[in-house]
């Protein structure tokens, strides 16, 4: 399913991003005609991991204060304990994140990647699955947490979730076809 150039932003923290869930569905977009963009917090480079190994850096290409959901079709949140720490903390990616469910444009999330839709309030009444660790914060927002390989929700806005880095290749398929429908 070719995505014709949809733009999906990737929102991640300066460091700590699980490299994986960041490089596999970037390219997953890339190869389907999309266009995947870096935000976060500051201009420059951002340190990905390979669990809790650095591995390696990447390009911003927008900040967050120039970041809106009227510039993208969809939003993917990469995992990695860190990176989903530090994301749930920056105010503007609260915002950027509320403002995306607001809009009804899909959001796709790996891992630990979700805490920051705790923080935005828009996980209640939802199902959506995260590294197994994440299951009491999801159920205490309201969400109906599940361990599968990856739960697409078609509520009010769609959202595609994930465990881990094993979970991709199904995640990435179900994510490319909702972005692209």
């Amino acid at each position: 399913m070719a995505l014709n150039g949809k733009k999906v932003a990737f929102l991640v923290a300066e460091e700590g991003i699980e490299q994986a869930e960041l490089v596999e569905p970037w390219k997953a977009v890339a190869d389907e005609g999309g266009t995947p963009v870096l935000v976060s917090e500051k201009a420059g480079e951002v340190q990905a991991f390979n669990h809790l190994t650095p591995a390696d850096t990447f390009p911003v290409d927008v900040t967050l204060a120039d970041a809106t959901a009227d510039d993208y079709d969809a939003l993917m949140l990469p995992g990695g304990v860190a990176n989903g720490d530090f994301v749930r903390t920056q105010p503007d990616a609260v915002a950027l994140v509320s403002a995306f469910a607001a809009a009804g444009k899909p959001i796709g999330v790996i891992c630990h990647g979700g805490w920051v839709l705790i923080e935005a309030g828009v996980v209640a009444d939802r199902a959506l699955t995260s590294w197994p660790s994440l299951q009491t914060d999801y159920r205490n927002a309201g969400a109906r947490w599940v361990d599968e390989e990856v739960v697409l929700d078609e509520g009010p806005f769609v959202l595609v979730s994930s465990r881990k880095p094993d979970d991709l290749p199904a995640f990435n398929r179900e994510f490319v076809a909702v972005v692209g429908a």
